[in-house]
C-alpha cells in the first residue's frame, strides 16, 4: 500500500484510539443468565413500569409455551406486549421502515428482541429512529452519528456468534443499492443482555457452525488489532479459548450438552465486546461486501475468509497468532512463530471442515463484481479498522479470487 495512505490511516486509527474514545463512556448491557427468558423480561418490564412493549422475535417461538405464559402474565399485569415475527433473515431499509411504524402506530414505549443478529440489529435500527431526529436509517452509516440513547431495549440472543447482544453494532441492508453497512455507536448497546442458552436447541448446525465461527472471527480480528487493550485481551482470549472448548461439541451435540451451549454463549458474548471496543478487520469488511452484493450468510463469509486473510498478513500477524497457538497449546513450545501461527490457522480450517464449512465460495464470486467488492470493503476498512497490517486493492482482490472455486 501507498506509504501515504499508510501513515494517514495509522494516524487517524491513533487520534481516533488513543485520544477520542477513551473519552466515550461505553457501558456494557446488564447480562442476566437464565433457562427461560420471558421469565427476567417479565420482571424487568414490571420493575421499569413498560407497559407497551414492541416484541421482535422468530416465528417458531409463537407457538412456544414460555411464550404464551409471557403474554399471559403480561396482560395479567396490564402490559400490552406488541409481538412482530414477520421478519426477513437479512432485514433491510425497508423492513426498518415498516418495524419503526409499527412502534409509532401501536405507541409502544420499549423494545425487546429475541432472535439471531438480523433481529437484534433490526430492534437497533429501529431504536435509532424513535429516539432521533432524521428518520431515514442511512443517515446513521458510520461512526458516532446517533445522538439520543434508544428507547429501553433488551435484547436476548438466539445464536451464539454475533455478539450483537452486547455490540456497538447495527449492520443493515440495502438491497437496492447492493449495500450492506455498519451503524456503529455506544448508544446501541443494549440496556440487558438475557442469555438463554435452551433457545440455542432448535439450532440447525449450519447455523451453529457459522455462527460460531463469526464469534471466532470477531475475537481473531479484535486480538489482532493495533487497538487491542487489557480488556479486550482479556475478552477476546476468553473467547477464543472458549470457542476452542466447545463450539464442536455444540455442534455435534447441540441437545444435551448444556455446558457446550452456555459456554458458546459467553464465547460470542466476550467476543462482542472485544471487538466493540477493539474493532474487527478485513475479514468482515468483505463479508459485508458479499452479504449486500450475493446475500450470502455473514457467518459464512467470515468462515471462508478467516483463513485467507490470516494468510495474507504473513509475517506481520506471525507473532500473535503464535501467541493463540501457545494459549491453546497447539504446538510444541519450540517451534518457530511462523509454524505456530501457520498451525493456529490450520486448526481454524480443521474446524471448518470437521463441521461441513466449505473451504471456498462455489459459483458466488463474478469476476466482474470484483472491483465493486473491492472498493466497498476498502472504503468499510479504511481509515477506521487498525489492522496489523494494511492490505491494499489488489491483495484485497487476490483474497476474494483465492477464495472462489470458480475464479
Amino acid at each position: 500500500m501507498n506509504p501515504i495512505k499508510v501513515i494517514y490511516y495509522r494516524t487517524y486509527q491513533f487520534v481516533l484510539n488513543k485520544i477520542c474514545l477513551p473519552f466515550l463512556k461505553i457501558k456494557e448491557a446488564e447480562t442476566i443468565e437464565s433457562d427461560n427468558c420471558f421469565d427476567p423480561i417479565s420482571t424487568l418490564l414490571n420493575k421499569n413500569k413498560y407497559k407497551r412493549p414492541l416484541l421482535l422475535l422468530s416465528n417458531h417461538l409463537l407457538t412456544d409455551p414460555n411464550y404464551l405464559k409471557f403474554i399471559n402474565d403480561c396482560q395479567s399485569n396490564d402490559i400490552e406486549v406488541i409481538s412482530f415475527a414477520n421478519i426477513s433473515s437479512n432485514p433491510d431499509v425497508k423492513q426498518v421502515d415498516e418495524t419503526y411504524n409499527l412502534y409509532l402506530k401501536n405507541e409502544c414505549d420499549s423494545l425487546i428482541a429475541i432472535g439471531g443478529g438480523s433481529i437484534l440489529d433490526l430492534a437497533k435500527a429501529v431504536g435509532i429512529l424513535v429516539t432521533n431526529k432524521k428518520k431515514d436509517i442511512s443517515k446513521y452509516k458510520g461512526l458516532l452519528k446517533v445522538k439520543k440513547r434508544l428507547p429501553f431495549l433488551i435484547l436476548v440472543p438466539t445464536t451464539a456468534g454475533t455478539g450483537s447482544e452486547t455490540t456497538i453494532c447495527s449492520v443493515i441492508s440495502d438491497g437496492k443499492k447492493n449495500d450492506k453497512y455498519s451503524i456503529t455507536d455506544p448508544k446501541l448497546i443494549p440496556d440487558y443482555a438475557i442469555l438463554d442458552n435452551t433457545l440455542l436447541k432448535t439450532l440447525p448446525e449450519s447455523i451453529i457452525s457459522t455462527t460460531g465461527m463469526d464469534a471466532l472471527t470477531h475475537a481473531v480480528e479484535a486480538f489482532l488489532g493495533n487497538a487491542l487493550t487489557k480488556k479486550t485481551k482479556y475478552c477476546a482470549t476468553t473467547a477464543i479459548t472458549l470457542i476452542y472448548n466447545n463450539l464442536y461439541n455444540f455442534y455435534s451435540n447441540k441437545d444435551d450438552d448444556d455446558l457446550a451451549r452456555k459456554s458458546m454463549l459467553k464465547a460470542s458474548y466476550f467476543a462482542g465486546v472485544a471487538f466493540t471496543r477493539s474493532y474487527v478487520g478485513y475479514v468482515h469488511a468483505l463479508a459485508h461486501a458479499l452479504g449486500g452484493k450475493y446475500h450470502v450468510a455473514h457467518g459464512l463469509a467470515n468462515s471462508i475468509l478467516l483463513p485467507i486473510v490470516l494468510k495474507k498478513y504473513g509475517k506481520k500477524a506471525y507473532k500473535k497468532l503464535a501467541f493463540l497457538a501457545d494459549m491453546l497449546q497447539l504446538t510444541a513450545q519450540s517451534i518457530s512463530e511462523q509454524e505456530k501461527a501457520e498451525n493456529f490457522i490450520k486448526w481454524i480450517e480443521n474446524l471448518n471442515n470437521s463441521m461441513n464449512i466449505p473451504s471456498k465460495f462455489n459459483n458466488l464470486i463474478k469476476k466482474e463484481d470484483l472491483v465493486f467488492l473491492v472498493n466497498h470493503a476498502y472504503k468499510e476498512a479504511n481509515p477506521l479498522y487498525p489492522v496489523i497490517k494494511e492490505l491494499d486493492k489488489n491483495e484485497l482482490k487476490e483474497i476474494l479470487i483465492e477464495a472462489e472455486e470458480t475464479l
